[in-house]
């Protein structure tokens, strides 16, 4: 089931020449409401300032007209802070000398969590099971007199702090979001005995507004109430299941034409999805992916076709496969382009561990591709030779997202060990959640693997419990291989997330700087690189001098 809110609102000027407070509710069409959601903001324009009701409606103009132009896949925060972080500044250069000032508080419903950034003295409460609960902080200063100046609104400062809250929703609970002209006058019991006399929402926002009055305010008087009626789903899969449920297409023959698409062959099929070549109008050639017969009822392999679709999607560019927006289709699938070419497996199984330079350029391009991934929020977890193409154009693809994961879209099943266990980070073992470091040590497997057929703690069956010590060193297989490679690698794929590298990019410019970069690293000493050898030396030597003082004592 979708999220389903119901939602009132009412404000009131008072006795004030002007209302300043402006409020704002955005419901978006279905599927952008499963990637972005609900947003609901409330802003106090600050009467003090130049013009305090421009500073609340273009802010919360430029919430709703921005927060959904951010990508999908970035996280709601994230595209909270960057639009208000921008908005603060805009207010800053467009006072004409004088401060143009507002306190808001946005709130964002998402499948089954909320996301609430606050700046200023509104306030928002949690109203569930007749109890109130306050979630917002008021941003004023706590000195007798001053209650009501602010420490904290948009346009106040250069840097601008936010504060964020995020948490599961509850069915049946209502967020209430107010403007101090409501909350300062009539106080948390009394907002609570209103809310527990009148179920309907519309009748409790626009008594809210009208108590404030009678009871004195001076302020304009602004509320702002959404139910959840009902929770939605936990994942962007989930979610796009509910909007979209097809049936699994029929067994497609080749010469079949089918929902605009002709059939050439049947490629091939694996335990979680069905391969058919096919061609369009025009005769390019296209790869339509879909599940096979006996995981028809298979609601987790449907989610994770449809979401692989999606964030190919919002990957869009020459490092990822194009998808094709298929918009006849009827049935659960979707369509790629097919790109000739050999992925880095078979590059491999060719022409064995791959020359240097070959190796050097690979790494620099598979690096921006993974930092591109991961600036969308966008975690692979399936990085290996296998799916990674070498195409004809010349262009290096990632393949499959069959297992991609977006922090707050995706839902990850705890026991669930996705990828291939060669390449499995050592702490996705440990059950820890998926994060950007796991991507790039299965990118240091893979280049490990592409320069010496070996893998940097052996080969892990999936039915091993690995343990980590320290990966040997690249250049046991590679004498060729200079040092700061070897380094680079080992650093990569370090058992302990924290020694690797933070990001893709700094992989990469470690990369492109070369061998300036060896400069500051210290040669490790033989003892340290092959210390089997080192020690077999050493004892056969010891074995010689012992051979030749026996025949010295023998002979004497």
């Amino acid at each position: 089931m979708s999220l389903q809110l119901s939602f009132a609102h009412a404000s009131a000027t008072g006795p004030r020449p002007e209302n300043q407070d402006a409020l704002r509710e955005v419901t978006p069409v279905p599927m952008l409401a499963a990637s972005k959601g609900y947003l609901f903001a409330i802003a106090d324009g600050v009467s003090q300032c130049a013009d305090g009701g421009l500073a609340a409606r273009s802010t919360l103009q430029a919430l709703a007209l921005d927060y959904y132009a951010t990508p999908e896949t970035w996280s709601v925060a994230q595209a909270l802070e960057r639009l208000l972080l921008a908005q603060n500044r805009w207010l800053q250069a467009n006072g004409g000398g004088q401060p143009l000032l507002t306190t808001v508080s946005a709130l964002v419903l998402r499948g089954k969590r909320f996301t609430l950034a606050h700046v200023g003295d509104c306030r928002v409460y949690r109203w569930y099971a007749g109890a109130l609960q306050r979630i917002s902080e008021d941003h004023v200063w706590d000195q007798p007199g001053m209650q009501h100046v602010l420490k904290r609104a948009l346009g106040l400062d250069q840097h601008l702090v936010v504060d964020f809250l995020d948490g599961e929703m509850r069915q049946d609970e209502t967020f209430v979001l107010l403007s101090d002209g409501v909350w300062s006058t009539l106080g948390d019991s009394a907002i609570a005995a209103l809310l527990r006399d009148l179920p309907d929402l519309q009748d409790a926002a626009s008594t809210l507004v009208n108590a404030a009055h009678r009871a004195g305010s001076q302020d304009n008087a602004s509320a702002l109430l959404v139910r959840v009626d009902a929770l939605g789903e936990s994942g962007i899969g989930d979610a796009l299941m509910q909007l979209q449920q097809w049936p699994l297409p029929p067994v497609l023959r080749p010469g079949q034409h089918f929902e605009g698409w002709q059939v050439e062959s049947h490629l091939g099929q694996s335990q979680q999805s069905l391969l058919y070549r096919v061609h369009d109008a025009q005769q390019q050639p296209w790869l339509l992916k879909t599940l096979p017969a006996r995981l028809h009822d298979d609601h987790l392999a449907g989610q994770a076709l449809l979401s692989e679709e999606w964030f190919l999607k919002r990957v869009a560019g020459r490092h990822f496969p194009e998808v094709h927006p298929a918009n006849l289709r009827q049935h659960l699938y979707y369509v790629m382009r097919e790109y000739s070419g050999s992925t880095l497996e078979k590059l491999y199984a060719k022409g064995g561990p791959l020359p240097l330079a070959q190796w050097l350029e690979l790494a620099e391009r598979l690096l921006g591709a993974v930092g591109l991934l991961h600036r969308r929020q966008i975690f692979h977890r399936d990085i290996k030779p296998h799916n990674v193409l070498l195409g004809d154009d010349g262009e290096l693809r990632l393949l499959d997202f069959g297992l991609a994961y977006c922090p707050g879209l995706s839902e990850d099943l705890p026991s669930a060990l996705p990828g291939t266990p060669s390449y499995i980070a050592p702490e996705a073992f440990r059950g820890e959640k998926p994060g950007p470091k796991q991507d790039i040590y299965a990118v240091g497997v893979t280049l490990y693997f592409l320069l010496t057929g070996h893998y940097p703690y052996g080969e892990i069956e999936a039915f091993q419990r690995p343990r980590f010590g320290v990966p040997v060193s690249a250049s046991r297989y590679r004498p060729d291989l200079p040092e700061w490679i070897a380094h680079s690698l080992e650093r990569g794929v370090a058992a302990d997330p924290e020694q690797r590298f933070e990001t893709a990019e700094e992989w990469l410019l470690q990369l492109e700087q070369g061998e300036r970069q060896s400069l500051n690293i210290r040669p490790r000493p033989l003892l340290e690189r092959e210390p089997l050898k080192v020690w077999r030396g050493v004892a056969l030597v010891s074995l010689v001098i012992n051979l030749v003082l026996m025949f010295l004592l023998l002979h004497t």
